[in-house]
Parts: C-alpha cells; sequence; structure tokens
C-alpha cells in the first residue's frame, strides 16, 4: 500500500492506494496518528477510493486510528470506499462503526456540524 498524509488546521488527510494490508505501513501510520493527535489534529478524512483490496491488518488499522481519534474526542472519515471496500465492510458490519461519506466536502461538512 501506499498512502499520503497532509496536515490543514486540525484535520488529517489520508490516501490510500493500492492493497491496504496493515502489516507493512500499519506501525508507521499509528505513530503518524499519535504524533499529530498530541499536536492538536481532530479529525482524520480517509480517501480509500483507490484501495483494491483491505485484509483483517488493514481493517485493524483503521480501527486503530479510529478509536485513537474518538479518544481524543475527535472523529475518522472514510472516502468513498471501492465497491470491494463497501461490500467488506457491510458483510463485517463496520460501516455502522465508521462514518462513510462520498466526499472530502461531505466529511468537512459533518465534521464542522460536530
Amino acid at each position: 500500500m501506499n498512502y499520503e498524509h497532509n496536515v490543514k488546521g486540525d484535520t488529517l488527510t489520508l490516501i490510500f492506494s493500492g492493497d491496504l494490508i496493515g502489516e507493512n505501513n500499519g506501525p508507521e501510520l499509528v505513530e503518524l496518528v499519535n504524533d499529530l493527535l498530541n499536536k492538536g489534529v481532530r479529525y482524520c478524512f480517509v480517501n480509500i477510493s483507490d484501495v483494491r483490496y483491505i485484509n483483517s491488518s488493514g481493517i485493524g488499522v483503521l480501527i486503530t486510528i479510529l478509536t485513537k481519534f474518538r479518544n481524543k474526542s475527535g472523529e475518522l472519515y472514510l472516502i468513498n470506499p471501492s465497491e470491494h471496500v463497501k461490500k467488506l465492510l457491510i458483510i463485517t458490519k463496520l460501516q455502522a462503526i465508521f462514518n462513510i461519506v462520498s466526499s472530502v466536502e461531505e466529511a468537512q461538512e459533518q465534521a464542522n456540524s460536530l
């Protein structure tokens, strides 16, 4: 998996592409999130539109990041998951846990309403 990140104000945007397999980048991502949460970041927008496949470790990384944000009164938004990823989220009933939105603008609107 490849990822890019940027921070604007209190929002971290992560853009993932390829296969989300947590063993490869998971610890690095969690460390990045911890550092940014300690610097006041409250929201995380995770664009997963270019993710083809997620394994259980990848799901674990997303849940870990979600938990860290919620523990600091923040929120995580999954942006525009592919059809395959949407099906996986439904099968695992994780669509009830994650905020799933279709665009960055929609995520920003929801974050602003909190």
